[in-house]
């Protein structure tokens, strides 16, 4: 009998050490999950071996049991994933997690989470449009699938960049990261949130995210019993607008860990998430994971993920927003059965079905 062939995957691990946001979350979770199912003996190691790829210059948390993580090369950043990479990923299949991949390698899977410099291009700055249109179009091309986290997005990215639509294949996130910390509610009472109803708002001051709309909401919000509250951060290297001026009446807790998210999301009343762009929309799913209502904007993926799990606002429209806030905010009923509907339909999403159905991506792509 034949001794089984053991197949070599490669992983792009430019994510380690990145301060972490959405992409960054779906690419280290990807990897746990992957790792899960090796453990759990779901993927034959006789067979197929994972090999995490990072350059030499990072630290990386991830403890992985089953994927060895192996550091390589002397650039970092895009110089080493465009051209050192391919090099000590030639003759094996590359699996790329976080937007960019090299343009010299075509044996390679690619994850595109969606296609924001074209579809809302505003927020960034015109060196950053340039290099990613360009990329995503030129990896539309070479790349063997693209991988992406909502239909909404297989939309955007059939649109502008991906000619072939054979090549794309639609994977959602997971939610499960925001239970591997225990809650920590140290917030609360640092912030004098602990006996308080509050509404929550957490993201980045990426003008995408439509946070100066809940600036403008609160002017007519008038006679409230509750609070509003931001936590989150901006990069002012990447987006075009610097951090919006907040009024008095908002709390902005800056960035916050995971166990104190996980509070925050736990005791808010609701959640509003008004954003004009989003190729998944990690934040609402955790929230609804965790009970806490949504408010969200009727646009781009937001639909698709929450369902009939959340009250949607107009993006555009500062005073809906403050409308849908003030009619969740007083009635209980109301925000006791978005509750209900949140937990069901966070059940929907799991990282450890992100990592079954991407394997079987990968092996569609070996065989």
């Amino acid at each position: 009998m034949r001794e089984p062939i053991l197949k070599n995957i490669y992983i792009n691990a430019r994510f380690l050490g990145r301060h972490v946001t959405g992409v960054e979350r779906y690419a280290t979770e990807f990897v746990k999950a992957l790792d899960a199912m090796m453990c759990r003996g779901e993927i034959d190691p006789t067979r197929f071996s994972f090999v995490l790829l990072a350059p030499k210059n990072i630290q990386s948390e991830l403890k992985p049991k089953h994927i060895q993580i192996r550091y390589v090369g002397y650039f970092s950043g895009h110089l080493w994933e465009q051209f050192e990479l391919p090099f000590y990923a030639r003759g094996t299949l590359l699996i790329n997690l976080c937007n960019t991949a090299s343009l010299l390698k075509r044996n390679q899977i690619v994850t595109i989470h969606d296609a924001v410099v074209f579809g809302s291009p505003q927020a960034y700055s015109f060196i950053f449009r340039l290099w990613y249109k360009f990329l995503w179009k030129s990896l539309g091309v070479v790349a063997k699938t693209i991988i992406t986290v909502s239909s909404f997005s297989e939309k955007e990215l059939s649109k502008y960049c991906v000619q072939n639509a054979g090549k794309l294949q639609v994977i959602y996130e997971g939610k499960e990261h925001i239970f591997a910390l225990k809650s920590d509610n140290s917030i609360l009472e640092k912030h004098g949130l602990k006996d308080k109803p509050f509404v929550l708002a957490v993201s980045s001051l990426n003008p995408n995210k439509n946070f100066h709309s809940i600036v403008q909401a609160i002017t007519f919000l008038s006679n409230v019993n509750f609070e509003v509250v931001i936590a989150g951060g901006a990069n002012p290297k990447i987006f075009c607008q610097s951090a919006i001026p907040l009024p008095s009446s908002i709390r902005y807790l800056g960035y916050v860990s995971d166990g104190e998210l996980r509070s925050l999301y736990e005791h808010a009343s609701c959640f509003v998430y008004p954003s004009f762009y989003e190729g998944f929309g990690l934040p609402p799913l955790e929230a609804m994971a965790c009970g806490c209502p949504v408010i969200v904007s009727q646009a781009a993926s937001l639909p698709e993920v929450c369902g009939d799990a959340a009250l949607y606002c107009d993006p555009n429209s500062p005073k809906d927003i403050a409308e849908k806030i003030v009619l969740l905010m007083n009635n209980t009923t109301l925000r006791e059965d978005l509750c209900r509907k949140s937990l069901e339909r966070a059940k929907l999403f799991s990282w450890e079905k992100c990592a079954r159905e991407t394997f079987a991506v990968i092996k569609k792509a070996l065989f």
